[in-house]
């Protein structure tokens, strides 16, 4: 398919997707659409929910209906680097010679599930840090390109923190979104019961290819913003920054959010017009995507803590007063 064909398509294109994860996972559309938004611009996204709530679920169907290779990690206190990055072992071939081979470790996948990241050492969760921002993995003096398209989804419990390792502000940062997955509505969980008690589990199947999703990511960065709005995504992520100017920063927030922020909203903005079959970027847009790019980047100061302020409700404050 062209690329003139998927940009015409790319409502119909995601409304299949939605259709497809929607066989396995029941509700959670806001959640859905922007781990596509996610996946469209070439970025990571960090999942935050309870246990049972389909997380993991969710991110095996995504990448099964996208037709992308699939691999989990499940973290660990004794999780060691190698066991994501890889590692060389020694073989013998057929003349008996011995020689190191390169081992692929886990991440070399197209949809990378770093379930329950926060409970790998910081030691190996920066091992995922090198393949997240530079897209490769470099083992002793040799480095491997990951194959495109390279995305790691990576999930987290807001309990159980005994015995786990909050993620650094530098790897945060890596990710485009932090999603938070709730509890579904009482109909949901009627149709949850009643879809996996019956005889056959309904699965997610295969609706776009590899090239139809580079294609789509290529395409998102040509949606026009206009200068307007861009300045005022500009002024959304300055105004996380504590300063005299900045009052709801300052009362709120030690440390605010960097320019990687106001590009992954614009870029965000982008992919999300392009899915709901606009060429142009909104207001809508902006607003839609704004509070999952910005709250793993703000943080909070000891009083917000300690009165139980969440970065939700400073970023809701923002968007508010910059109207």
């Amino acid at each position: 398919m062209a690329k003139e064909e998927t940009y015409k398509k790319a409502k119909e294109l995601f409304h299949k997707v939605q259709k497809s994860i929607g066989r396995a996972i029941v509700g959670q559309e806001e959640v859905i659409e922007q781990m596509v938004v996610a996946i469209i611009t070439g970025n990571h996204a960090l999942l935050e929910g309870y246990p049972g709530l389909g997380k993991t679920m969710m991110i095996r169907a995504l990448a099964k209906t996208l037709d992308l290779k699939f691999s989990r990690i499940q973290c660990t206190p004794d999780l060691m680097p190698s066991d994501i990055t890889g590692t060389y072992i020694i073989e013998e071939d057929a003349s008996g010679k011995k020689k190191f081979r390169f081992q692929e470790g886990p991440v070399f996948a197209n949809v990378v599930l770093a379930d329950e990241i926060n409970r790998a050492t910081p030691k190996t969760q920066s091992a995922l840090l090198e393949a997240m921002q530079e897209k490769q993995v470099t083992s002793g003096n040799r480095t491997f390109p990951l194959e495109p398209p390279f995305f790691v989804l990576a999930t987290q419990n807001p309990i159980e923190m005994e015995g786990t390792y909050p993620l650094p502000e530098a790897q945060l940062d890596r990710f485009l979104f932090k999603l938070l997955v709730k509890y579904p509505e009482r109909g949901e969980e009627e149709k949850i019961v009643d879809r996996y008690t019956s005889e056959k589990v309904p699965e997610a199947e295969k609706v776009l290819s590899r090239e139809q999703l580079l294609d789509l990511g290529d395409l998102s960065r040509m949606v026009p913003i206009s200068d307007d709005l861009r300045e005022r995504v500009v002024g959304i992520v300055a105004a996380t920054r504590p300063s005299n100017e900045n009052k709801i920063a300052k009362q709120y927030l030690e440390y605010g959010a960097s320019p990687r922020a106001s590009i992954g909203i614009v870029l965000a903005s982008k992919a999300r017009a392009l899915i709901h079959g606009r060429n142009f970027v909104s207001k809508d847009d902006i607003w839609a995507v704004a509070l999952p790019v910005l709250r793993h980047r703000l943080i909070l100061n000891f009083e917000s803590e300690r009165e139980g302020i969440t970065p939700d409700a400073v970023v809701g404050m923002i968007l508010k007063e910059v109207g």
